[in-house]
């Protein structure tokens, strides 16, 4: 349906298809009219949307997008939330966590945006996760193959990398040095982001394929690394990063009272850490910083702490708060420092804004300069200075102290490679190649935060590629080099067969074209692996003006923060989630509008025969009556037709 005029009217819409000044055809004849001397005539390409492209797990994104909307139907009985969720956890297997706690660099590259506004990838996402999680939905591993793979770390890389082994048939056995699984999932962001009850459902999916698990075990202390090499065919490292790091100025060492990001919130995780002190300055300006913030807005405070319940003590394993104490509880002030200006700090904007609306302080481009100390050796105040708007520049002269009682570093992580300090680097993290082996480590290969701390759906699709490399390996294949455009696309052809639509077997003899052969696809190209399509390669007219769904969310009030440990996110319902899902433009895929049908002046373009249709087998060409007129490639409101064929 086209925009309507009042839509056009509306600043944020882009409608138009070409630059400003292209107005008129040069020459309509030349255009159309006499095109029956062209060579060019339409093909059928299949991109990778920019959502896609912009996700470090590759999920196919417009995928699922097309399956909840109802334009790519599933085989069987199957349910479209069920066929939803098999086709996003092809690539990650934690759809619901993701849904709720990734920061959505699909969104920032949706081509949408051009339009109006982003769709709500992560809010359909979070649908398909708890969908499957209230159905049940299970993995089924393949057959065994009899190879066996050692999986270092319990967190989204380890899990991820175990998951995508046994959908190959290997055996997995993972090694954790915590008491539970989830690494930074469950260890490193609050409850209130990831119930805990939906952060075990995923895992456990992933456990019942057949995943054996051996909990509190430090490879390289409890089991040596050699041994690892003689028991099985490859070793997944997942270790994650697990220490953080210090503010490097003077007195940050030596006061008790400063402490890192990582095990602040380790410990409020894992239960240990139920109040915090005063008045609490947090250094950061990522996501971390903001849970560290959020969490200790959240806990407060109570006067007169005893030393022994001082929140230093806690984290650092000293001893743990009693629960009853919480009841004296009053709000603690929480101050955030980043050298960043505010609006170009690196976490979430949501999550800046949500930590503001609970009270937290943020102030922008200021450094810190020295932790000041009592004769007790606490720290009383940070020394910071003055920053220009680069956020690198010092102000001289602008230095001032900020009085705490609790200061917290959120400015990095790096890794604990006690007992395999060979295996790591002079950063103390694990190096990688493109196929994620460790160089120099026949049978060695690596994912996660200890190859470059990074988001979680990173460490998820590190993982996918680390299992494809191990795959190969203890098959002795040559591993090769990974694809330009490196995600879990759509196959036409597994399509196809799914559908019940194999081609026909090729007796590879001479044939003078395909279009009327059944051995092959005429007229498509696949081209995702290369190319990633842009908004100008669509024609964005035929959108209308559509409000994006928003999740409700339960964000307290700084009135209201504290002990508010409720689930944030409220997910959609199936209306909603079918709703927001058809506000994809389903970006270098066609999703069946007919324009280039409905605006073919020779009526060389046709619909595939119904029984012989299927997703991105829609329309075809009759190539005896097209005159290379490109409407229908100008009409294609996806990028899908490219004037190519004959070039």
């Amino acid at each position: 349906m086209a925009t309507s005029r009042e839509d056009m009217k509306n600043e944020n819409l882009t409608y138009r298809r070409y630059e400003e000044g292209d107005t008129e055809w040069s020459s309509l004849a030349d255009k159309i009219f006499v095109q029956d001397t062209s060579y060019k005539c339409p093909t059928y390409v299949h991109r990778t949307p920019p959502c896609q492209g912009s996700c470090p797990s590759g999920e196919d994104i417009r995928g699922w997008l097309d399956i909840v909307r109802g334009l790519e139907k599933p085989v069987g009985d199957m349910t479209m939330q069920e066929y939803a969720f098999r086709r996003s956890t092809a690539a990650n297997p934690f759809p619901a966590v993701m849904g709720r706690v990734c920061p959505a660099p699909c969104e920032d590259g949706c081509n949408r945006n051009e339009v109006d506004d982003r769709v709500g990838i992560n809010a359909v996402e979070q649908f398909i996760g708890d969908s499957a999680l209230d159905a049940g939905f299970k993995f089924e591993p393949a057959a065994e193959t009899g190879k066996k793979v050692a999986v270092i770390g319990g967190g989204p890389a380890g899990l991820a990398g175990a998951y995508q082994l046994r959908l190959k048939g290997h055996s997995v056995t993972l090694f954790d040095n915590h008491e539970t699984l989830g690494g930074m999932m469950k260890y490193g962001i609050p409850g209130y982001r990831t119930p805990r009850d939906v952060l075990d459902g995923e895992i456990n999916r992933i456990i019942d394929m057949g995943v054996e698990v051996k909990m509190g075990v430090w490879v390289g202390k409890d089991i040596t690394v050699e041994q690892l090499e003689k028991d099985y065919d490859a070793i997944l490292w997942a270790v994650g990063a697990q220490a953080g790091r210090q503010l490097p100025i003077p007195g940050a060492e030596e006061a008790p009272n400063v402490l890192t990001g990582v095990d602040f919130l380790e410990a409020f995780n894992d239960g240990r850490l139920q109040l915090v002190s005063e008045k609490v300055v947090v250094i950061g300006g990522g996501d971390t910083s903001i849970d560290v913030a959020s969490v200790a807005r959240r806990l407060g405070h109570i006067s007169n702490i005893p030393e022994k319940d001082r929140p230093e003590n806690v984290v650092l394993g000293h001893t743990a708060h009693d629960v009853a104490s919480s009841a004296k509880r009053e709000g603690a002030e929480v101050l955030l420092l980043s050298r960043s200006p505010i609006e170009k700090m690196p976490a979430a904007q949501h999550e800046i804004d949500d930590a503001t609306r609970e009270g937290v302080e943020i102030i922008g481009c200021v450094s810190p300069v020295e932790v000041i100390r009592d004769d007790k050796g606490r720290a009383t105040a940070l020394k910071v200075i003055k920053l220009e708007e680069d956020g690198k520049t010092p102000i001289e002269g602008s230095e001032y102290e900020i009085s705490l009682s609790l200061l917290v570093s959120a400015i990095g992580q790096g890794g604990k490679l006690d007992g395999f300090e060979d295996i790591g680097n002079e950063r103390g993290l694990i190096d990688a190649d493109a196929n994620y082996q460790v160089p120099g480590k026949p049978g060695h290969f690596v994912a996660g935060d200890i190859v470059r701390p990074h988001l979680l759906t990173t460490a998820i699709g590190q993982a996918s590629i680390a299992v494809e490399s191990i795959d190969h390996y203890m098959k002795n294949e040559n591993l090769g080099k990974r694809p330009k455009v490196d995600k879990h696309h759509f196959d036409l052809l597994q399509k196809l067969h799914e559908a019940g639509l194999d081609p026909e077997e090729y007796d590879h003899s001479s044939a003078w074209g395909t279009s009327e052969e059944n051995f092959a696809v005429h007229n498509f190209e696949d081209r995702a692996k290369q190319e990633i399509i842009p908004a100008d390669k669509l024609f964005l007219g035929h959108f209308e003006y559509t409000p994006r769904i928003k999740r409700e969310e339960d964000v307290p009030s700084s009135d209201d923060v504290l002990g508010h440990f409720h689930e944030r996110m409220k997910g959609l319902t199936d209306e909603q989630a079918v709703q927001e899902a058809e506000r994809c433009m389903s970006c270098g895929m066609c999703f069946e509008c007919d324009n280039c049908i409905i605006f073919c002046p020779q009526d060389a373009v046709y619909r595939v025969p119904k029984k012989e249709q299927t997703i991105g087998r829609y329309v075809a060409t009759d190539y005896t009556k097209c005159i290379g007129c490109h409407i229908c490639a100008d009409v294609c409101p996806t990028g899908y037709i490219d004037m190519a064929m004959g070039e």
